[in-house]
């Protein structure tokens, strides 16, 4: 990964976005170039010191910026089961972080990848070839694509989190629904795809700098100054 795509405004447009749906207005034109590319959109609020997450939700099918942005600006914010939907009143306590993602690479097995470098996407099926339930008649029945899940986590999680490569696939294996013992077999039957993230962060702060500073084009602008 050597072009640097991802941009300040990609998280200022979040912003636009989502203000504008709160407050029911128009959401301002977009001014970045509109190239395709899978992304997930993190909201935190950080509130008397304290910063949590409030929404975290993407896509890995690329998607024009402009529409993936607005779409999973929203998406992430509202729609996130693990948490309420973000309110109006919470905005000037919120960052928004917008992550691109690039470098998509089948690994050969699920050690694969460099913690602090890679994210990684997992396919792995809920059913194990010794449940009872998947034999009939003596013969493996195949599975179902209804027992096939995925579970992703971005570059930057499994650092925060301290894990090892063991600790974060078991948690991603929990994370898709993998409720059983976890055994090394497990872990070997899992699909691993790793991948690289261009990020970026931008507060409410500095949201609304650049809100001022775009008024302040626009005026000069009508005034012909």
């Amino acid at each position: 990964m050597t072009k640097k795509d991802v941009s300040e405004n990609h998280c200022f447009y979040c912003f636009d976005v989502l203000e504008a749906f709160l407050e029911n207005k128009p959401i301002p034109k977009a001014s970045f170039p509109d190239d395709a590319y899978p992304l997930f959109i993190t909201w935190h609020s950080k509130f008397k010191g304290h910063r949590e997450l409030r929404g975290c939700i993407g896509n890995f099918h690329p998607l024009p910026l402009r529409k993936g942005l607005q779409q999973y600006a929203l998406t992430s914010a509202l729609n996130d089961r693990r948490f309420s939907p973000i309110e109006l009143t919470e905005m000037p306590h919120l960052d928004c972080a917008v992550s691109l993602l690039t470098d998509f690479e089948l690994a050969k097995d699920y050690l694969d990848w460099d913690i602090g470098k890679h994210g990684i996407w997992i396919e792995f099926s809920l059913v194990d070839d010794d449940d009872d339930n998947n034999i009939l008649y003596g013969r493996r029945r195949r599975r179902s694509s209804k027992t096939t899940t995925t579970a992703t986590y971005l570059p930057e999680v499994i650092g925060e989190q301290g894990w090892t490569k063991e600790e974060a696939i078991d948690s991603l294996l929990r994370k898709g629904g993998y409720h059983r013992h976890i055994t090394e077999a497990k872990r070997k039957s899992i699909i691993l795809t790793r991948y690289q993230s261009q990020k970026i962060t931008r507060t409410y702060a500095d949201y609304r700098t650049h809100c001022a500073l775009r008024e302040g084009e626009t005026l000069t602008l009508s005034s012909g100054a």
